[in-house]
């Protein structure tokens, strides 16, 4: 089992090193249009409004082509804030174009009874670069949580988002 740990640790510290050179940290900000579907039985309403994220992202190179950016992003609408953790693997189609996806994790900050305060999903999109630094991207979501406590079945009700904002690099 020791020998287990210290080959991991060896191996992550070894990576990290080998890619800390190329990691880049960012800021970014932008326009949620969000919609939530609620479903129930033969019912299915959709609400769509319209906010603002803003947050920070790390964009650690793993090879030309390749890196795995995590973020932490405040998404504010209307009743529905949370915070976003997109973990989204990036792949350079061109030398300014990058395709993204990944799994989103969210938690939603002050809840009503019966609604769950965590949120998952799938992330996609693309982002292009207008210089070495600044950036333009947009973004779907699909939520796949039900956010209904024990919910009857035939019950949803999820959260779902287009993400488009501007983005610099340090």
């Amino acid at each position: 089992m020791k020998k287990l740990l210290l080959c991991a640790a060896v191996a992550v510290f070894g990576l990290s090193s080998m890619n800390a050179q190329e990691t880049k940290f960012g800021v970014k900000a932008g326009i949620d249009a969000a919609s939530q579907k609620l479903k129930g039985g033969i019912v299915s309403v959709t609400v769509s409004e319209t906010g603002f994220y803003v947050g920070a992202f790390a964009e650690i190179g793993i090879s030309d082509a390749f890196s795995f950016q995590p973020e932490v992003l405040y998404v504010a609408v209307d009743n529905l804030d949370q915070i976003a953790i997109p973990l989204m693997a990036k792949f350079g189609v061109s030398e300014k174009l990058d395709v993204l996806a990944g799994p989103a994790l969210g938690i939603l900050l002050d809840t009503a009874d019966g609604v769950k305060s965590f949120n998952y999903g799938i992330e996609a999109g693309a982002a292009y670069d207008i210089t070495e630094e600044l950036f333009v991207e947009a973004r779907y979501n699909i939520g796949l949580a039900n956010l209904i406590e024990n919910a009857p079945s035939g019950t949803s009700t999820k959260l779902s988002g287009f993400f488009v904002g501007l983005g610099y690099r340090f």
